[in-house]
């Protein structure tokens, strides 16, 4: 069982991760955690101490800190819950190839850089409108659907699942593939075995699929990849798994938890409607509020100081994402959304040299799709009551497994 500081300094028991402020906030636990106690010491399921970091501040200067390692051989702890009938995982994971988010320099600087080219701002630019095409396809495709329908199936899944296939050159008919073993490889309360039939699924597709493209070349970013000869299978394999699965998978729960967001919040949706030119603050407001990806892992390789806390060498931390964006330290009325915030300065991409690659391809995408679903459906509403809306909360990218909605 985990525990963590409370603002007493006494140890409380288990780790928050029930939503009891609302499905958009943080759990109460944690705000007042991230305002009394930034960095707090954590005691882990097998009963070493580590540390949670939740303050804006302190996580920002963490994941600016290389001395913090992401890699996860190291003796990272990979379960932030216990899991029922398993035990938990406190064991150092072996380092996948390719997987560069799960490196340290110089390793991830060599992968990382064979990929700058391809998620530049320009190359991302020029592909906004065809990512415009792609959202209004997919519009018309649900219009032409009777209502009530799942956004999650019929809207947000689809459109970065098709944005991010084209980018790789992976046959969007095989979605359904790479779709149903990545939820699986998602899923938290699963034993390890089937996390590791789910991720063995992902890398045998994958696999064909590169040494296909090493064969016969064509115009994507993973057969671009297949013709550097620095790179191994194995690597071009695990770069197309991040890539493949953060592609899709983040950017389609934040359109879906975002669209349940705003239907939540009428005032502001009916602002946004009324001013589309708000729409790219309330991209930044929403991944700001929802922070899709929370909880993330370092290692600390030294004596580190943060937020008057010493990080011991060989400590594990635990990083939260969204108790960040929330800090009230750093955002004035942090729990409240709010489409006209200035709030660039989030951290749901992360920082650092691990900053996610895709964020300004995420960002055209939500732009798009948030965009052309207000203006093609102005009446839409929840076919159901917020309350029965089914929550991720039994998955690693926290996010909606369906939202029905109809409109008049």
């Amino acid at each position: 069982m985990w525990s963590a500081a409370t603002t007493k300094g006494h140890l409380m028991h288990g780790l928050p991760m029930k939503r009891d402020a609302g499905p958009f906030n943080p759990p109460s636990e944690i705000t007042q955690l991230c305002q009394a106690r930034p960095v707090s010491p954590l005691i882990f399921p097998d009963g070493h101490e580590g540390w949670l970091v939740t303050g804006y501040d302190e996580v920002r200067q963490l994941m600016a800190d290389t001395r913090f390692s992401s890699r996860q051989d190291l003796g990272i702890v990979h379960v932030p819950y216990e899991t029922p009938g398993m035990p938990a995982q406190t064991e150092p994971s072996p380092a996948m190839p390719g997987v560069f988010v799960a490196m340290d320099p110089p390793d991830h600087t060599r992968l990382r850089r064979k990929l700058t080219g391809a998620f530049t701002v320009k190359r991302m630019k020029q592909l906004e409108d065809h990512i415009a095409e792609i959202v209004e396809r997919q519009l018309d495709e649900l219009a032409s659907l009777t209502p009530p329908v799942d956004l999650v199936k019929e809207f947000a899944l689809p459109v970065p699942s098709l944005v991010i296939c084209e980018l790789l050159g992976v046959p969007y008919a095989d979605r359904a593939t790479f779709q149903g073993h990545s939820a699986k490889f998602l899923e938290k309360d699963i034993t390890l075995d089937e996390k590791m039939a789910a991720l063995g699924g992902i890398m045998t597709y994958l696999t064909e699929l590169v040494i296909s493209k090493r064969a016969e070349p064509s115009e994507d970013i993973l057969a671009d990849l297949a013709r550097d000869e620095d790179l191994g299978i194995d690597e071009l394999v695990g770069i197309g798994f991040l890539l493949l699965l953060a592609g899709h998978e983040t950017t389609a729960n934040m359109l879906a938890l975002g669209t349940f967001a705003l239907l939540e919040h009428p005032e502001q949706l009916a602002e946004l409607r009324a001013n589309p030119d708000l729409v790219p603050d309330a991209v930044e407001e929403l991944l700001r509020y929802l922070a899709v990806g929370d909880v993330f892992y370092r290692y600390a390789t030294d004596d580190i100081p943060l937020g008057g806390q010493t990080i011991t060498k060989g400590s594990t931390v635990v990083v939260s994402l969204l108790a960040a964006n929330h800090d009230s330290q750093r955002f004035d009325n942090a729990d409240t959304l709010d489409i006209h915030r200035k709030a660039r300065g989030h951290l749901s991409f992360g920082h650092g040299i691990h900053q996610c690659l895709g964020q300004q391809l995420a960002r055209i995408e939500m732009r798009a799709g948030f965009a052309g679903l207000l203006r093609r459906f102005p009446a839409l509403q929840l076919a159901i009551p917020a309350s029965e809306v089914r929550l991720k909360t039994d998955m690693n990218i926290y996010g909606v497994h369906e939202l029905p909605v109809t409109w008049s």
